[in-house]
């Protein structure tokens, strides 16, 4: 039987891509797990534990492309929200929305900030369920 499809990763321009991967790895804490040389431009692949990547691509060919504020937001969803978004500020990179709980998701913490190209970084930690208790 063959496995269901799913999305395996997303694709951005970058224009420094030494400078994104190092943000995606070093602040999301994702791992690099591939890299790509072609003729025409570089990738390089990130993931969280081998789950749904982004790709980082910067174009060799010598061809303008606008990499800037581009109407694109990867969403993560992550362990502790506020802690990611100083990460982000300390990088000197801008935050949008602090964390806050957003009743319209259950009251999941949400912050969003820009990655090095602008890109909409959304972060969603998600509620702690609480835990039934049971009579002795």
């Amino acid at each position: 039987m063959r496995s269901p499809d799913y999305l395996t990763a997303v694709g951005i321009g970058v224009k420094d891509l030494a400078r994104s991967a190092d943000f995606y790895s070093r602040v999301l804490g994702m791992k690099q797990t591939q890299t790509f040389k072609l003729d025409y431009m570089e990738e390089i692949v990130l993931a969280h534990e081998g789950r749904n990547a982004v790709v980082l691509m910067h174009w060799t060919d010598g061809s303008e492309r606008n990499y800037a504020n581009l109407p694109i937001k990867l969403v993560f969803q992550v362990a502790d929200a506020s802690r990611l978004i100083e990460g982000i500020r300390a990088d000197g990179l801008e935050v949008t929305t602090e964390p806050a709980p957003f009743p319209g998701m259950g009251g999941a913490i949400i912050g969003l900030a820009k990655d090095p190209d602008g890109y909409v970084v959304e972060l969603i930690q998600m509620p702690v369920p609480a835990t039934a208790t049971v009579d002795a």
